[in-house]
């Protein structure tokens, strides 16, 4: 029943892709030989990982042109969290495209790239609305920036090298990521009090991170390298303490129903917005920082 209601929430069906990206994310770091890219290990975990995910796109995009009403309309239901969903197509190309399947990169590629083009002006001119995000889900706006810096890594690996459209991907990665920096307002009622939607945000700064490193070994420059290093040492600082922060509010997790109404309210109400049980499923995107 629980899944079911996710599955039909214009949030919580976007968070059934974070296990799948938190998986893909494993496969492509693992470090034992029988699941290097090539090995039956890796195609099999790869078939395995992205097949759900095409599912979940049919389901999410094909409604978005094919439904009657404002029920699953584009406008009426985009939010910060539908980025999850070019994310998880990222992801799969860059494992594609790190096994040699090149055309299958391309395709998983331009499923979620025309799908963010299409995100990008909808949630930049707020066409959604200010109500389809409840305040305490804000740190996921941080996907905002995760989505080009991925694209990047992706369209990397499909090139080979760290070329210019990669480059350029990366350059509004970090033009996104200066802005949503310098606007700390939005993110103040999120940040009152510990919520695992915290975990929201160590990802996508790693994930800048690693396009940073990537930026710098082809261009060679100082600034470059200075740039890697501060992204870096922002992802590590990030991660550890909010491992700190959730290691001193795990009773918060833990806590009844009824403890949770007296001392949660935001808690609470996210609730019975459907939205908090899938707000867990961020910390799944943190797993490969630590």
């Amino acid at each position: 029943k629980l899944v079911k209601e996710e599955f039909q929430h214009h949030v919580g069906v976007n968070y059934l892709f974070a296990p799948w990206i938190s998986w893909l994310l494993l496969l492509q770091c693992a470090p034992t030989a029988g699941a290097q890219p090539g090995t039956a290990a890796y195609l099999g975990l790869w078939w395995a990982l992205v097949l759900p995910m095409v599912a979940l796109d049919i389901k999410i995009y094909g409604q978005w042109f094919t439904t009657k009403g404002q029920r699953c309309n584009l406008t009426a239901v985009a939010n910060p969290t539908s980025l999850m969903t070019v994310i998880g197509n990222l992801m799969g190309s860059r494992a594609a495209a790190l096994m040699g399947w090149q055309e299958t990169a391309m395709v998983l590629f331009s499923l979620g790239m025309v799908h963010y083009l299409v995100l990008f002006v909808t949630l930049y001119q707020r066409l959604s609305g200010p109500n389809t995000l409840p305040a305490m889900l804000r740190p996921v706006f941080s996907l905002f920036f995760a989505a080009p810096a991925v694209a990047s890594l992706a369209w990397a690996g499909i090139s080979g090298r760290f070329d210019t459209a990669a480059k350029m991907l990366f350059f509004l990665s970090l033009f996104l990521f200066t802005s949503l920096a310098c606007r700390p307002s939005l993110f103040k009622i999120a940040m009152k009090r510990y919520n695992v939607t915290w975990w929201a945000y160590p990802f996508p700064i790693t994930v800048v991170a690693i396009a940073a490193t990537e930026y710098a070994e082809e261009v060679g420059a100082t600034e470059a390298d200075v740039l890697m290093l501060g992204l870096s040492a922002l992802s590590v600082v990030v991660t550890f303490l909010l491992l700190l922060f959730t290691f001193f509010n795990t009773r918060l997790t833990i806590l009844s129903p009824h403890h949770h109404q007296h001392h949660l309210p935001a808690t609470t109400h996210a609730l019975k917005d459907g939205t908090a049980s899938t707000a867990t499923a961020l910390a799944g995107l943190a797993v490969p920082n630590n």
